[in-house]
């Protein structure tokens, strides 16, 4: 009897046959049933298919209002939420995704559009790697793998002035699920400028048992050096102190010295599958003074596992004369990703519309 569930795909196991059953969910087929899709007689494409009829792409984006939410999926388990490819329109940073498992009021996942998918400076940068991928012009691509036992609900909320176009897919199986599979989680944490002296929170107040498998990190330098000499620290299960202790913030994200190019002397960006420095924007000798950067690091051949509860920090610190570190008083946003055991602990409010936007 065949056991195979269909669940954590690669290569090695991907001529495995299962009794999974693949389901996608889009505007072509709201609720990613079995033969419903393609169906639509009325949409956004409606008008550019008035002699072609029936069929001819009638429904292939949504839009949400102005300070409306829009129900994206919402599924009967058991499965996995496999891919998710979207294009929104709009401030990215003002486009709020959740995630809901199993009927919890509580969201396991609550970020903005842009930084869930490693892009928070609403400025397209290319990316490539095994959980997130960024195409052009506008493509976000998830491949995070997000079992569930009994729903999975997905909203995606329009706080700005505009009403905002949404091309989206949304790629599952139904499937059972082993009891052990933790429910995957991320949370939005944003601090501009961070206090003098203090220490950035990327993660607290986690409970339960679970692992940590990624940081994206969107950094904002607010003075004119080196802004990455700050360490990573992982506390575990009531750690005093933490049992990592990362080097440096570049080292961090699996990079050296500075992210500098050895031979030019300039940043140097790169994208790998499993860390990366994918984005730097750099001052246009204009209004737009400050330098900006995007990174990423998933633990996904090592993740951190904690049994009770986890935290995470990392401080922001560059150089000062005398060869003396400087706390720095940066623009920091971060993406924590994890998987745990539910119930999901309430996260902290998100910042006001004002306390996201990009200034």
């Amino acid at each position: 009897m065949n056991s195979f569930d269909g669940l954590g795909l690669h290569l090695g196991n991907l001529a495995r046959l299962s009794q999974a059953q693949t389901r996608s969910i889009s505007p072509e087929n709201f609720t990613g049933e079995k033969g419903q899709g393609g169906r639509a007689t009325e949409g956004t494409g409606a008008k550019a298919a008035r002699e072609l009829g029936h069929g001819w792409k009638l429904s292939p984006s949504v839009i949400i209002e102005a300070g409306s939410t829009f129900e994206l999926a919402n599924i009967a388990g058991p499965g996995a939420i496999q891919q998710i490819w979207m294009t929104p329109t709009g401030v990215w940073r003002f486009s709020i995704l959740r995630i809901y498992w199993d009927g919890q009021e509580q969201p396991s996942v609550e970020c903005p559009v842009g930084d869930f998918f490693a892009s928070g400076w609403g400025e397209y940068a290319q990316l490539t790697s095994l959980a997130v991928c960024v195409n052009p012009g506008s493509a976000f691509n998830c491949y995070w793998e997000m079992p569930f036992q009994k729903r999975c609900r997905i909203t995606l909320t329009n706080l700005a002035d505009a009403d905002m176009v949404l091309y989206y897919q949304i790629n599952y199986t139904l499937t059972d699920v082993p009891p052990d599979a933790g429910y995957f989680h991320a949370q939005f944490r944003r601090v501009n400028p961070l206090p003098y002296k203090d220490v950035y929170t990327i993660l607290a107040g986690v409970q339960g048992q679970g692992h940590y498998v990624g940081t994206y990190l969107a950094w904002g330098s607010n003075n004119a050096g080196w802004w990455g000499e700050g360490e990573i620290k992982f506390y575990l299960d009531g750690d005093e102190f933490p049992t990592i202790c990362g080097t440096g913030t570049e080292d961090y994200f699996c990079g050296s010295y500075g992210f500098e190019h050895p031979v030019k002397k300039i940043y140097q960006d790169y994208t790998t599958p499993y860390a990366g420095f994918h984005q730097i924007v750099r001052p246009d000798g204009n209004f737009k003074s400050q330098t900006r950067f995007g990174m990423y690091r998933w633990h996904i051949t090592d993740p951190i596992r904690f049994q009770r509860d986890l935290r995470v920090t990392i401080q922001a610190l560059g150089w000062r004369a005398g060869g003396r570190y400087l706390p720095l008083q940066d623009d920091i946003a971060s993406v924590a990703y994890w998987y745990q055991s539910l119930p999901t602990a309430p996260f902290p409010g998100l910042p006001e519309r004002d306390g996201l936007e990009i200034i």
